[in-house]
């Protein structure tokens, strides 16, 4: 399946719907085709910006979705316009609905341990109840948390875990964008994993633990701002939107696509 790419400040953003992505998703695994999922924001799109190595790494996935509005609009701004958001957090419930079909396993890696939950289960362990529940057949192989070193010894725990798990499916929740450097440093070490979906704090909102926007923020395109409602630690984080926004304006007005 060919896939145009829209450069968006020098990120070789995926031009797909939701629908046309889970099915390259779909393909590849049905084909054995080991396919990295990146799902960069407008927040992550100036750490490309700032960072030449990291928007390479970003640019080597099989496919990147613009997870988030700030990123389809700045396509507009320049010119290029994508056929629109794909929120990562919504691939990932379409893969889960299409591993349950194919029987192939998931593993999910990432979240908080037991000892930083209410519940005293870890984030990852709470999701593989809620799909097993919400999604009836479905192959949960295996889940670890994020709370270690993603080097050495640990870090090979992990991928034996993984590997024995059989998974042909990972999600790696841990942000960005020590996700995306985890699954670029990892993805020949994991050769039965067939798609790594890099999907941020999603299984923080998969197990309950955290609410996604109401409807009305999602469709204003203010999901950000209700992020931030909750979590006003992200301020900081945050800050780099104007930026992200300013810059592109200068692109349009001098005519680069990037920087």
């Amino acid at each position: 399946m060919e896939i145009e790419k829209i450069n968006v400040r020098g990120v070789n953003i995926s031009n797909v719907d939701i629908d046309e992505a889970t099915e390259f998703i779909k393909e590849n695994l049905k084909v054995g085709i080991q396919t990295a999922v990146y799902t960069p924001n407008a927040e992550i799109v100036q750490l490309c910006i700032n960072d030449a190595d990291f928007c390479k790494l970003i640019n080597s996935a099989e496919l990147v979705v613009p997870d988030g509005v700030g990123v389809v609009k700045a396509a507009r701004i320049l010119g290029t316009p994508l056929k629109g958001k794909v929120a990562g957090i919504e691939l990932g419930e379409r893969v889960l609905e299409a591993a349950a079909e194919s029987g192939a396993g998931v593993f999910l890696f990432g979240g908080s341990d037991e000892s930083r939950t209410p519940s005293g289960v870890s984030v990852a362990d709470q999701c593989k109840k809620v799909f097993e529940e919400k999604h009836p057949g479905i192959k949960i192989a295996g889940t670890r948390h994020g709370y270690f070193k993603k080097e050495g010894e640990e870090n090979n725990e992990t991928l034996r875990l993984i590997n024995e798990s059989g998974a042909e499916i990972l999600f790696v929740c841990l942000g960005a964008p020590l996700q995306e450097k985890w699954i670029a440093a990892n993805r020949e070490k994991l050769p039965n994993v067939k798609v790594f979906l890099g999907l941020g704090g999603s299984l923080d909102v998969y197990s309950g633990n955290l609410k996604r926007a109401p409807k009305l923020f999602i469709s204003l395109g203010l999901e950000w701002f209700y992020r931030l409602l909750c979590e006003p630690r992200r301020i900081g984080r945050m800050m780099s939107l104007p930026k992200f926004y300013f810059g592109t304006w200068r692109c349009k007005i001098s005519g680069k696509k990037s920087k």
